[in-house]
């Protein structure tokens, strides 16, 4: 019994410490000139549901929840943020070659239709971001079209 306890209190000083620990957070005041929404001629209910569902992981600008002070859980999110703008950053989409762009507009539209994006872990806590099936089909016309565009 006496050993639980140390471990117990040793638990519970590593958690206590742990929450000195700061990440850099992923924010900025400035929207680039290279962002995706200024580059695309898009329209307001899709700029909003981009917005609400995807740039928090794809952009340059996180709007943080309150839990993302509590560790290891901001560890697990700014993971989370540094894969997703690796794979995607809309806040430089103006800067992606061409074929990078096309590349990216097909990844995003196979990932809605499977229901890859927005993530679950991500949309359990965030209902706003949930596609519904007009908002799907919405995004993936306009995705679509860019694509097209872009290939003209």
């Amino acid at each position: 019994m006496k050993i639980v306890k140390i471990i117990a209190i040793v638990l519970l000083v590593a958690f206590v410490g742990i929450q000195f620990v700061h990440i850099d957070l992923n924010q900025s005041d400035s929207v680039p000139k290279t962002d995706f929404m200024l580059v695309n001629d898009v329209p307001n209910d899709i700029n909003n549901k981009l917005q609400v569902s995807c740039y928090d992981c794809h952009s340059n600008n996180t709007k943080y929840p309150w839990y993302n002070k509590v560790q290891p859980v901001a560890w697990f999110l700014e993971d989370h943020i540094k894969e997703g703008k690796a794979e995607l950053n809309f806040n430089e989409w103006d800067d992606y070659s061409n074929r990078r762009k096309n590349s990216k507009l097909k990844s995003i539209i196979n990932q809605i239709e499977n229901g890859e994006m927005p993530l679950d872990s991500y949309t359990l806590i965030h209902r706003n971001a949930r596609l519904s099936k007009s908002e799907k089909k919405s995004l993936i016309e306009f995705i679509s079209d860019l694509k097209e565009i872009l290939n003209n």
